[in-house]
């Protein structure tokens, strides 16, 4: 643990991209089977308890580990190892209160939160409420970990989540269908997404296992740690709790209005709808391809800016805590031009394969998915943004300054989904992707607008943008040609959707090279930048 505190920026993402990317192409991988199981209305089910659960776990657990990691690296910059373990402790009487407090909600006041026309979704919503606790107690010790600069016990456990998760999702699925529904559609339907839930509660019991035996391991490291504090101030357990309520709290309204478009959309969607007369079933329906194929696809890139986000924050929070605003602007940059040079492609890679992706992937799906991942993947672009630059004014103290943009925002947002399915309800779910979107770039314009005010930030729009942007079209191109080659000379959509991927990650990363002009000991900075300097030897790029 010691020798992992001097990882810089890059690798500590780079540990967190490597374990997110494992986690969703896990994830990726069981909601093919999960989808054949449950049927699209079984997905709408699953979907509306997933989104409703989502927002009660933003405000009970998901920004627990950003505040978590802020607080405590700052005390660890200033080498105030006691009050850093006193955040800790208090965090974690902070996470069972607020994280109980979620979950009975979840439990007793889902009928209400739930669309009237959604009821059927309830059951797999009431599984799902003792997660939220168990989640708030996870991110304590995830966020305890990030602050020591130390990603492997973050990534490790969220492996181990996602594997047991996508197992149990399966099988409990399968299992609850076989044995109580028999011939009913609608009952199918509503166990199926019981089973689905069931997994998430599973998932996030072994992830906080894995995390107990990690702490128990290094116990005797932060013993030591504490016996080297030799500061002469320490903070009560009284201060240590409204310290972290004052913190916690701005970054979950923040965190929570950021989410909530995704509940409060769905909500709109089935309200204005059905009062349209559009048959709830045909809504659950679209829904579930929106949120259980086209969603998962879009936060594969987007869970990497969110790793490069909380390796980010306890950076740039200890810059910022010791008055180096030079350097907190150089680590903002890297990051924002890391998360760049991995998302762009993602996003020009998804749009131009869409079809044949949503195909392989998953089979059950109708054309509708793939539609959404054409017309939707440049989604990634300002919701990556606005990841980032949301997670830097909360690293820089400025919590209800994000909380504000977040809030306007989110009311545009409304205003702009409502308006489109009054006056064109035949949108239909195109609507709720349009206003997510346009949710995404009115964030990370007014965080922008904000972070240069406070830091005198300006972004590199060359070497973060462009470049990156350019090297992406010609990958798309290439890729495109590719996949269509292939599948003209084998009709087979794996294998040309496979070989395609391989030779555009090669095609990006030779274009980016020549675009950039970026040098060998540069290329090494990037993650795995070692691996792809080998590659681009192999192939002439670097001499």
């Amino acid at each position: 643990m010691a020798k992992q505190q001097k990882n810089n920026l890059v690798k500590n993402a780079s540990i967190l991209m490597v374990a997110t990317i494992i986690s969703r192409i896990i994830g990726l991988i069981y909601r093919r089977p999960l989808g054949s199981v449950l049927g699209s209305v079984g997905l709408g089910y699953y979907g509306y308890a997933s989104n409703l659960y989502a927002i009660l776990l933003l405000i009970s657990s998901y920004s627990i580990p950003m505040a978590v990691s802020k607080i405590v690296s700052e005390r660890l910059a200033l080498r105030r190892y006691k009050s850093a373990q006193k955040v800790f402790r208090g965090a974690l009487m902070y996470a069972a209160i607020v994280g109980g407090v979620a979950a009975l909600i979840a439990f007793f006041g889902g009928s209400i939160l739930l669309p009237a026309n959604q009821q059927n979704a309830l059951p797999a919503l009431r599984v799902l409420a003792p997660t939220i606790f168990l989640s708030a107690i996870l991110g304590v010790f995830r966020g305890y970990f990030q602050a020591h600069q130390t990603m492997t016990p973050t990534s490790v456990s969220q492996i181990c989540e996602q594997i047991m998760n996508a197992f149990i999702s399966v099988f409990a699925a399968w299992m609850l269908i076989r044995t109580f529904a028999g011939g009913d559609k609608t009952q199918r339907a509503i166990l199926g997404a019981v089973g689905g839930t069931m997994g998430t509660g599973a998932g996030v019991i072994t992830g906080l296992i894995v995390m107990l035996i990690i702490f128990g391991i290094n116990r005797s490291y932060f013993r030591r740690e504490r016996r080297h504090d030799h500061s002469n101030e320490e903070e009560s357990y009284g201060e240590v709790i409204r310290i972290i309520f004052l913190m916690v709290t701005p970054i979950i309204f923040t965190t929570f209005i950021n989410n909530a478009s995704t509940y409060l959309d769905s909500y709109l969607f089935s309200s204005i709808l059905g009062w349209h007369g559009v048959n709830s079933d045909t809504i659950s329906s679209w829904y579930g391809e929106y949120s259980n194929y086209y969603i998962p696809m879009i936060n594969i890139p987007l869970s990497l800016a969110s790793a490069s986000a909380s390796a980010m924050m306890p950076e740039v929070s200890g810059e910022y805590a010791t008055g180096r605003i030079s350097r907190a602007n150089h680590q903002i940059n890297q990051t924002i031009r890391l998360t760049m040079f991995i998302t762009l492609p993602c996003m020009i890679g998804m749009m131009v394969l869409a079809y044949p992706i949503m195909g392989v992937l998953f089979p059950s799906a109708s054309n509708l998915a793939s539609k959404l991942l054409f017309t939707g993947a440049i989604y990634v672009l300002p919701a990556a943004l606005s990841t980032i630059t949301g997670s830097v004014l909360q690293s820089i103290g400025e919590q209800k300054t994000a909380l504000i943009n977040a809030g306007i925002s989110l009311v545009l947002n409304l205003v702009i989904l409502a308006a489109m399915l009054l006056v064109a309800p035949g949108m239909g779910i195109y609507a709720v992707m349009i206003a997510n979107i346009l949710y995404s770039v009115f964030y990370a314009i007014f965080n922008q607008i904000m972070i240069a005010r406070f830091l005198g930030f300006k972004n590199e729009f060359l070497s973060t943008y462009i470049q990156p942007l350019m090297a992406s079209l010609i990958m798309g191109a290439g890729a495109l040609a590719i996949y269509e080659l292939i599948f003209h000379l084998t009709r087979r959509p794996f294998i040309g959707l496979v070989v395609s991927i391989l030779i555009a990650i090669l095609i990006y990363m030779v274009s980016y090279v020549f675009v950039s002009g970026t040098t060998e000991k540069e290329m090494k900075k990037f993650p795995m930048g070692t691996k792809i300097v080998r590659v681009l030897r192999i192939l002439r790029v670097y001499r």
